[in-house]
């Protein structure tokens, strides 16, 4: 290969014959462009920029000169006044260091980039999605809450504008929380068709802002149809040719130490000010003195190779290095984007070396590249990655040094202190999430629990003393537990019969759930089941998705209390801990909605609150009888034997509790591990049970949630009416007292007095064990014909007895 960049050949001419892709636009367009195929089934061509530094090694006084000079360009716009209140947004991770050389340019102005990089204990201020990008979600993190609180202009900086919704997504997100009069969309390419154009101009209007727009060159992409198939076609053609040539072993690696000044931002994941920027260019010379040093003599031919969203500090050390040294300087960085790579002078990336993640990702490990560096006749490399990832696989056989040392004669390792932001303290920091088998019978990677243990405290009381003290105000009913009901031989033998005979209907739920979220939510959900009735689906969900896909997804159970709202300090640590839009709450089945209310409202309140947006309040549910929400995997009201018993198939764990007086303002909820209960346990049979189902069902699934797109998903809430209905028919006038679904009725008979059971006619043997259980207490089953729901537990109204609140009297709290 003699040249990674062209060879004098426009490289995207090797896509543009093949697939009939059109670059068309400013004459010097294809001097800043070219074109290569992604491994990435959502768009089939990636315009290559010759000028960016990411995929294309290029002087790096030419890739900070372009952000500079649109910088200057921005500048000019808004005058000095504006330019002064204005903060510049770059976009992870191949525009950070553009975002950061544009802010140079306009050099009044503070600068942040947006992040695939959660950081514990640092609150995001927000996020959106890039929804064709490989990795979607950014968050926005910054140090000081107020850099994104102004009402001065944005500029958003990204390396090309093509369609204009990721901005849009952007300001849409921000101009919520902090409206702003002005915009300024900045890129080196602007490749928005017209109607794009269209789009974004009335998007301003419906917000009264001004949006301007700021590119070096503009141009379009014209696409012929069955682009997307072409392009995956010729991406699995020429696949098992990717392949590295020349590879030679045994290069040099050793490290040099840059002497980073203490406290000075790595970049601006966190913000970085006029002030960081002075302080780094008084470092830079003797920074890139002791690279200069550290070259071995007779270097011709440099790379400085920065580290995904590490972009800024290595190109500006790789420019000052150029400055100072007679070798050729170029400068590129590695990045998460899988693109094909073929040896070819009209195609844009001749080589592609892959090597696992180093810097423990948030959404899991996973292969990382850097395109045009081997075979390009570097003689010496200087990786440039920060403290995050200076990990032992950064420097394992089959790592980046390595990789790289099998293509450079010397490899030279820089660390940047990766910035530790201030934090606010909390007045406790939150303990990591309980597992088994300390708490719980789940696997301990099955399920992180944020709660708290209360199994040392006594917490039960007789049911009916429960009951009356709920009804008559003096107490909640999270305040206390109910005694466990123990299942006679004849119900346990109900249960397993039941499990038994749905096992396959449970499975294929599952399944449909869990391609929904995958499909729908994109990246790498987190699970939040809503303790204790969503655990045992969060598990097989989980489960579905590990065997499928291979993918480990993390899964947390939180507390959520009718009428006080869910656990904030848990909402806290899912924030600190990861991106809030990844977080898909799980819950077993709707009966009326009241929690998917009850959710909405208290994350309504948390944001308000906390200033901590992206929790999406939609609940994905196994059984959705009340049509409350929209991703479940059936809307039929059928048995699912989880909801037959309590802990016992719950991982031992107890219903959740909140009471003042062993709860405190910086608590987690609480419950109780009945390690007493454990012969009793079914909890990993049930889920085992099921999961043995999947690839039974697997194709049954995938017919399933092909229809979904075309199906009407929205909630009609028609198990709410149906509630109120009965409430009135029945003189009870307490929609709380009113539980429809089989596993709603089944809670009544376990944990409440019921007073009757309202079963639909001619159900069979889903109701077998509510019958039973019915039996059991003396409580009658009336059959009803026109009941939308299988059946419903009604609660003893005004039932009076006698019982404990918090501290043991009949209190109002």
């Amino acid at each position: 290969m003699k040249n990674a960049v062209n060879d004098g050949v426009w490289s995207g001419t090797w896509v543009a014959r093949r697939l009939g892709v059109e670059l068309e636009g400013d004459e010097h367009l294809t001097d800043l462009l070219g074109m290569a195929l992604r491994r990435n089934p959502k768009r089939a061509h990636l315009l290559v920029s010759h000028v960016l530094g990411k995929h294309v090694p290029q002087s790096p006084a030419v890739v900070h000169g372009h952000g500079v000079r649109l910088g200057h360009r921005v500048r000019a716009l808004l005058g000095d006044a504006e330019a002064a209140r204005a903060v510049v947004l770059g976009y992870a991770e191949t525009a950070t260091g553009l975002g950061h050389s544009v802010a140079d340019g306009l050099a009044l102005a503070s600068y942040l980039h947006s992040t695939r990089r959660p950081v514990a204990g640092v609150t995001p201020a927000g996020g959106f999605e890039e929804s064709h990008s490989h990795a979607t979600s950014h968050l926005l993190l910054p140090e000081d809450p107020a850099l994104l609180a102004g009402d001065g202009p944005l500029v958003l900086v990204d390396d090309e504008f093509s369609t204009g919704n990721t901005v849009l997504n952007t300001i849409r997100e921000l101009h919520a929380c902090h409206p702003r009069r002005r915009y300024v969309v900045v890129a080196l390419v602007d490749m928005r068709s017209a109607e794009d154009a269209a789009r974004l101009d009335r998007f301003a209007a419906e917000i009264g802002a001004r949006v301007d727009l700021v590119a070096a060159a503009s141009g379009t992409v014209r696409l012929p149809e069955g682009v997307l198939e072409k392009g995956q076609a010729l991406v699995a053609e020429h696949e098992r040719a990717d392949a590295v040539p020349g590879a030679v072993p045994g290069g040099e690696v050793s490290r040099i130490e840059l002497g980073w000044p203490a406290g000075l931002p790595d970049g601006g994941r966190h913000g970085f000010t006029p002030a960081h920027r002075a302080r780094l260019e008084a470092a830079l010379p003797g920074m890139a003195a002791r690279i200069a040093d550290a070259l071995p003599d007779g270097s011709r031919r440099v790379l400085v190779l920065g580290f995904e969203e590490l972009m800024y500090a290595p190109l500006r050390l790789a420019a000052e290095l150029e400055r100072t040294v007679p070798a050729e300087v170029r400068y590129s960085t590695t990045t998460r984007s899988p693109v094909l790579a073929v040896d070819d002078p009209g195609y844009a990336i001749r080589t592609r070396l892959a090597f696992p993640a180093h810097d423990d990702p948030a959404d899991g490990p996973g292969e990382r590249y850097a395109y045009n560096v081997a075979g390009a006749g570097f003689d010496t490399v200087v990786a440039v990655v920060d403290s995050a990832a200076d990990t032992p696989a950064l420097h394992a056989p089959d790592g980046l040094l390595a990789r790289l040392a099998a293509h450079a004669p010397h490899v030279l390792l820089a660390v940047v202190p990766a910035h530790e932001p201030h934090l606010p303290e909390r007045p406790a920091m939150l303990p990591e999430p309980l597992r088994g088998p300390a708490f719980s019978s789940y696997a301990p990677d099955e399920v992180g629990w944020l709660l708290q243990d209360l199994s040392g405290v006594s917490l039960e009381a007789p049911t009916e003393e429960r009951e009356e003290a709920v009804q008559n105000g003096g107490a909640h009913y999270a305040e206390s537990l109910p005694v466990e009901y123990q299942p006679s031989e004849r119900y346990q033998a109900l249960f397993h019969a039941a499990l038994t005979t749905s096992a396959d209907r449970i499975a294929r739920a599952v399944g449909v759930v869990t391609e929904t979220v995958l499909t729908e939510r994109g990246g790498t959900p987190v699970l939040v089941s809503l303790a204790r009735a969503g655990t045992p689906v969060g598990v097989l969900m989980r489960r579905w998705a590990e065997q499928r896909y291979g993918t480990e997804l993390p899964h947390y159970a939180v507390s959520i209390v009718r009428g006080r709202g869910i656990d904030a300090n848990a909402l806290r640590w899912l924030a600190a801990h990861h991106d809030p839009r990844d977080v898909v709450f799980v819950d077993g089945w709707t009966g009326k909605g009241a929690i998917t209310r009850e959710l909405a409202a208290a994350i309504e309140e948390f944001e308000r609150v906390e200033g901590v947006t992206g929790f999406d309040p939609e609940i994905a549910v196994l059984a959705d009888p009340g049509s409350c929400v929209r991703t479940y995997g059936t809307r039929d009201d059928f048995l699912i034997p989880s909801a037959c018993l309590n802990s016992t198939v719950s991982g031992l764990i107890s219903r959740t509790v909140l009471r003042a007086d062993l709860v405190g303002p910086d608590d987690f909820h609480g419950a109780k591990f009945y390690r007493e209960l454990a012969d009793a346990d079914v909890s990993v049979a049930f889920l085992d049970a099921v999961s043995a189902r999947f690839a039974e069902v697997r194709d049954e699934v995938d017919a399933a949630v092909k229809e979904l797109p075309a199906e009407d998903r929205t909630p009609t809430w028609e198990g709410w009416r149906a509630v109120e209905r009965i409430s009135e028919e029945y003189g009870i006038h307490d929609v709380n007292l009113v539980k429809p679904g089989v596993g709603e009725t089944t809670r009544v008979l376990l944990r409440r007095v019921p007073w009757k059971i309202l079963a639909k006619a001619g159900a069979g043997a889903d109701l077998d064990h509510v019958r039973l259980l019915a039996e059991q207490r003396g409580v009658p089953v009336e059959e009803v014909a026109d009941l939308p729901y299988t059946c419903v537990g009604l609660i003893h109204p005004k039932y009076t007895r006698g019982a404990t609140g918090a501290d043991g009297r009949a209190v109002n709290v």
